[in-house]
């Protein structure tokens, strides 16, 4: 999609409706901008756009999708739910997390190996973690998704619930009562 500067009211409801937050609003010239994937470029006979020409590592890759059907049995699209058929494609994209401290409040001090339960609201899958010599606790590798938590030590616990992995969730230090 590239916007056409001429046709733009200024008005920033492409902005605020993009799903992946990559239009931005350029206030000198009062136009919602996004990148264009260098197409001045490629029309005038570049063969690939600034940033694939430019990357020291060789990551970014440009070319016709049937040329790159192998690489692209890996890919993945963002948010695929949204079904607006994207056409930019990722590799190895992190997972998210949900992590925290577990402590005492009265003796405080971390608690140490208090049990983590976390249970995906829609299929049910469990994940259990302990907390480390530092209280911590990790879930890692999780989808998309609401998650319940119940932390247990004892006969102290605290629950969390819709917790959502749209973003990565650091909970912080947690007292346990």
């Amino acid at each position: 999609m590239i916007i056409d500067p001429t046709k733009c009211t200024g008005c920033k409801n492409c902005v605020d409706a993009c799903p992946y937050h990559t239009i931005y609003f350029n206030e000198g010239l009062n136009i919602a901008q996004k990148c264009t994937g260098c197409a001045h470029l490629l029309d005038s006979g570049w063969k690939e756009p600034r940033c694939a020409d430019a990357c020291p590592t060789l990551t970014l890759k440009f070319g016709e999708e049937s040329k790159m059907r192998n690489l692209l049995r890996k890919a993945q699209v963002l948010h695929p739910e949204y079904k607006t058929k994207p056409r930019v494609y990722y590799l190895n994209i992190p997972k998210k997390f949900i992590a925290g401290t577990v402590y005492d409040p009265i003796e405080k001090e971390v608690i140490i190996g208090a049990t983590c339960t976390l249970v995906n609201t829609k299929n049910k899958k469990r994940h259990t973690a302990t907390t480390d010599g530092f209280g911590d606790f990790w879930f890692e590798g999780l989808d998309t998704g609401t998650f319940d938590l119940k932390i247990a030590k004892g006969k102290k616990t605290k629950t969390f619930s819709a917790l959502s992995t749209e973003k990565d969730i650091n909970l912080g230090d947690i007292p346990l009562t």
